[in-house]
């Protein structure tokens, strides 16, 4: 179902770039979501200072309890991996957020925009696997009995291709819905109160999917961390 207006397209429209424009929102709104979060990040870096604010408070708790609630999940050794995690979190968290602002399209409705993602994650899984094990990082792969390692290797490459499918396909899926029933209800009841208890609902939807996707990608690099057993 069509988005009923689109800021941003119109704009693209103006500009000459019909075809663009309504061939690929998403990657437009990716590109709005990136501009947000690059000014946002300008501005809090700009006023942070020795005695904070109360926002430079605000942000400094639920940045901390983002990377300590990581920490207990990846061990110590995986601090460092998180500010991939936390750039996935608020990238996935504004990307859904976004949606529910009259003439915004969510980027995380694409089911290419989630792909995209999963497959950042993918890659750096494996690539925290080879940096830890080297060339042993296969043996994650080959299991505990070396007479079953050809049939383990291959349901382990499934098992790890299916890891795209399942972070993609779950954010895409919940992501569209919302915009297909707030679509609905736009034009079957109005455009502003009747749609209300599903927009509301869809700032609780945004951070669970942001919040998922962060866990798994938080796990898949822990499990590529550890020694295959």
């Amino acid at each position: 179902m069509e988005h009923p207006y689109l800021f941003f397209v119109k704009l693209f429209e103006l500009l000459g770039f019909d075809h663009f424009a309504h061939s690929y929102p998403h990657v437009i709104y990716s590109w709005v979501v990136m501009a947000i979060l690059i000014v946002a990040g300008a501005l809090a870096a700009k006023k942070v200072s020795m005695i904070p604010t109360k926002m430079q408070n605000f942000f400094e708790v639920v940045i901390s309890g983002i990377e300590e609630f990581m920490v207990e999940t990846t061990g110590e050794e995986g601090r460092w991996l998180f500010p991939l995690a936390a750039t996935i979190f608020i990238y996935v968290f504004v990307g859904n957020l976004i949606g529910l602002v009259p003439g915004f399209f969510p980027p995380t409705a694409s089911i290419n925009t989630t792909v995209s993602c999963a497959v950042v994650v993918f890659v750096f899984t494996h690539f925290i696997g080879i940096k830890y094990h080297g060339p042993g990082y296969i043996k994650h792969f080959l299991g505990p009995v070396w007479w079953l390692s050809p049939l383990i290797f291959i349901i382990e490459i499934i098992g790890h291709c299916a890891r795209v499918l399942s972070l993609s396909f779950r954010l895409f899926g919940n992501m569209a819905g919302h915009e297909i029933v707030l679509a609905i209800l736009f034009s079957l009841a109005g455009l502003f109160f009747a749609p209300l208890p599903i927009m509301a609902l869809g700032i609780f939807v945004s951070f669970v999917q942001g919040f998922v996707f962060f866990l798994l990608s938080i796990i898949y690099f822990t499990g590529s961390m550890e020694h295959a057993h």
